[in-house]
C-alpha cells in the first residue's frame, strides 16, 4: 500500500499515496493508518516530513489523530476532497485527448483479462462497488471516488500487480474527464447501468461481450469530453481505436 517516495515532492507524494488507498478502498473509514515511524521507514522519507501530511489530511477531516496508548492516525472519511486529489491539476486539459486513448487502447483487454482470471472475491467486490455508487444518490465526490474503484478493482481481478499500477496511473489522469461525466443526476444513473452491463460482461467469461460493454463505457465518456470540451477528433481513426460495433 506505501512506498518509497523518489521525487523531492515528498510531502505532496506522502499526502498522494495516503488518499489514493482511501479513494481505492485499501483503507476504509475507522482503519489505523501505520505508525509515524512506520510510515516513514515505508516511504523512505523522514518522520517530520509524514507528521505534517497527517496533519494536512486531519485538517482537511480525512483522517483523525487520536492520543494515548490506544490512539493513532485513523481514517476518518472514505471520502476524499478533491483538493487533495493532486493528479487533477498536474494534467492540461489539452492532454486529456491523449488519456482517453490510451486508456481505449488499455483498459478493453483488462476487463478481458479479469473475466479470465477474476475469483468470485473479486466479482463481489465490483458488486458491492455498483451498491454503493446506488447508495451515494446525489452525493458528486463519492461517486466520482467509486466510479474510480470500479476501474481499479477490474484490474485487480487480473491478479496482474504491474496491470493494476498501471490503472492507478491512467485513472489519476483522467480525473478531469471524469469529472465531467458525473455533473447530474441522469449521467450519473447512466454510469451505474454501463457498470451492471460491463460487470455482467465479465462475469460471463466470454471475451466478446466484454469488449462491447467497455466499448460503451469508453464511448461514454468520450462522448461527453468531445461535447463538453468541443474537441472532437477530425483525423481519420485507426481500426484498433474505433467502437466495436463500426470495427465489425
Amino acid at each position: 500500500m506505501f512506498t518509497r517516495i523518489k521525487t523531492r515532492r515528498s510531502f505532496e507524494d506522502a499526502v498522494q499515496q495516503i488518499t489514493r488507498a482511501i479513494r481505492a478502498g485499501d483503507l476504509e473509514a475507522g482503519d489505523k493508518l501505520p505508525s509515524e515511524r512506520e510510515l516513514a521507514t515505508l516511504m523512505q522519507i523522514s518522520r517530520p516530513t509524514v507528521r505534517e501530511a497527517i496533519k494536512l489530511l486531519s485538517e482537511s477531516g480525512v483522517i483523525e489523530v487520536r492520543p494515548g496508548k490506544r490512539g493513532g492516525s485513523f481514517v476518518a472519511s472514505d471520502v476524499v476532497p478533491r483538493n487533495l486529489v493532486a493528479e487533477q491539476s498536474d494534467l492540461r486539459l489539452a492532454e486529456v485527448a491523449g488519456v482517453l486513448e490510451a486508456r481505449r487502447l488499455f483498459e478493453p483487454r483488462v476487463a478481458q483479462l479479469a473475466a479470465l482470471r477474476g475469483s468470485s472475491e473479486d466479482f463481489d467486490a465490483l458488486a458491492q462497488t455498483i451498491e454503493a455508487q446506488r447508495q451515494a444518490g446525489d452525493e458528486r465526490e463519492q461517486a466520482l471516488q467509486l466510479d474510480m474503484r470500479f476501474h481499479l478493482q477490474i484490474a485487480r481481478a487480473t491478479h496482474n500487480s504491474t496491470l493494476v499500477d498501471m490503472m492507478a496511473h491512467l485513472l489519476g489522469q483522467l480525473e478531469i474527464a471524469r469529472d465531467m461525466s458525473l455533473r447530474d443526476e441522469s449521467e450519473s444513473s447512466h454510469a451505474i447501468a454501463i457498470h451492471e452491463r460491463t460487470l455482467a460482461a465479465i462475469l460471463s467469461g466470454d471475451p466478446e461481450p466484454v469488449d462491447i460493454a467497455m466499448d460503451e463505457h469508453m464511448s461514454f465518456l468520450e462522448q461527453i469530453w468531445e461535447r463538453e470540451s468541443g474537441r472532437a477528433r477530425l483525423r481519420r481513426t485507426p481500426d484498433f481505436l474505433l467502437p466495436y460495433a463500426e470495427r465489425v
